[in-house]
């Protein structure tokens, strides 16, 4: 048994939660575009840069490219915001993506989706 944590959902503009710019590309990228970052065994070690992924949850599904890592192995320093290191099943989404899907605010962050590659 291990200690288990849940990240922050991240901000990928400049200055939010998420710390660093993307892993795919070294640049932010705004909330208002569908973007997300995969936990380290989906990301494959970038092996899904700029790819689409097509997200489902609500009742609803929206298309968003992986721009990002979000760290199962690793946390607790500055690369990664001071934030513990993420689940292994993890698909954070920008503010775009929680909108498309119709979810309320107040619940971004923790919803169960189904994803696959788009």
């Amino acid at each position: 048994m291990y200690p288990t944590y849940t990240c922050s959902p991240p901000f990928f503009e400049a200055g939010g939660d998420g710390g660093g710019p993307s892993e795919c590309d070294n640049k932010y990228h705004n909330d208002n575009t569908p973007v997300v970052a995969l936990s380290t065994g989906w990301y494959n070690n970038g092996g899904r840069c700029h790819n689409n992924i097509t997200i489902s949850a609500n009742g609803r599904s929206v298309v968003a490219m992986v721009v990002d890592e979000c760290d199962s192995t690793e946390g607790c320093d500055a690369d990664h915001d001071y934030q513990p290191p993420c689940p292994n099943n993890i698909v954070d989404a920008s503010k775009a993506v929680w909108k498309a899907l119709g979810v309320p605010e107040d619940n971004w962050g923790g919803l169960d989706i189904t994803w696959s590659d788009a």
